[in-house]
């Protein structure tokens, strides 16, 4: 007799919800790359999304979480994530990743993209570009009942390939009713290794990839995370909600 396969029971209303968020912080992405331009402050970036989220009856989680000071992480050329917004104005042949949280009706949507100022460098393309099909590839390797470690696996051999290095410091997170939940997410590891990837899980993939060395140090701002070597970084991210017939990509 067959057993039944192992799974997290999630209600209707629970993945509704999940859906709804998850939408909105893509909605959030869209207007913030509509509207981003050379010469706009991250602080400008930052009233919009804390108004665009207030509008749409939500809350944006980052704000005041652990002293976090701002309502959107805005990582500008060699910062990796937690970029605190300020009166920075961004400049022509910059990269700025835009990373949105949002809280809707207690649920948590995680997404973010690296977005182009004008005219960059070849190798502001190349870092972004990486990164992003790093993402596309954390995603096609997250199978249910797969592991956890087919997901970094994959990531980092892409990235390595293309000779850029994983930052390991900062990884993907369970996410649902609390911002940051099981199961890491590393974006790198070994197939076949780590946690059982379950039907009802939602975690998010965030791969930040470096153009030097994998190596990152904290600000003295206690947030602000950059790269080692001063070279240039990229990040994507979405939240994924596990099904028995495979994954739901909710931020796209």
């Amino acid at each position: 007799m067959n057993q039944p396969k192992p799974g997290i029971k999630r209600s209707p209303e629970y993945i509704a919800g999940m859906r709804r968020a998850s939408k909105l912080v893509k909605e959030t992405l869209d207007m913030v790359e509509d509207r981003i331009i050379e010469g706009i402050s991250t602080d400008q970036i930052n009233d919009w999304v804390h108004e665009y989220t207030l509008d749409h009856g939500a809350t944006p989680a980052p704000l005041n979480y652990h002293g976090f000071p701002k309502s959107v992480c805005t990582s500008v050329n060699e910062v990796v994530c937690h970029g605190i917004p300020s009166d920075y104005k961004l400049k022509q042949g910059d990269i700025v990743n835009v990373d949105v949280t949002s809280i809707l009706a207690g649920y948590y949507g995680d997404a973010s993209r690296t977005i182009f100022i004008g005219e960059v460098s070849e190798d502001a393309k190349k870092i972004t570009e990486v990164s992003r099909k790093c993402l596309e590839l954390g995603i096609e390797a997250t199978k249910p009942y797969g592991q956890i470690g087919d997901i970094g696996f994959a990531i980092q051999s892409h990235a390595h390939a293309q000779g850029c290095s994983v930052v390991e410091q900062f990884v993907g997170h369970g996410i649902g009713r609390t911002f940051h939940d099981e199961p890491q997410v590393p974006h790198f590891g070994r197939k076949g290794t780590g946690p059982i990837i379950l039907p009802g899980m939602f975690f998010t993939i965030e791969p930040m990839i470096n153009l030097g060395k994998k190596g990152v140090r904290v600000l003295s701002d206690r947030w602000t995370a950059v790269t080692i070597d001063g070279m240039l970084t990229a990040q994507f991210e979405h939240t994924l909600m596990v099904t028995e017939e495979g994954i739901e990509v909710l931020t796209a």
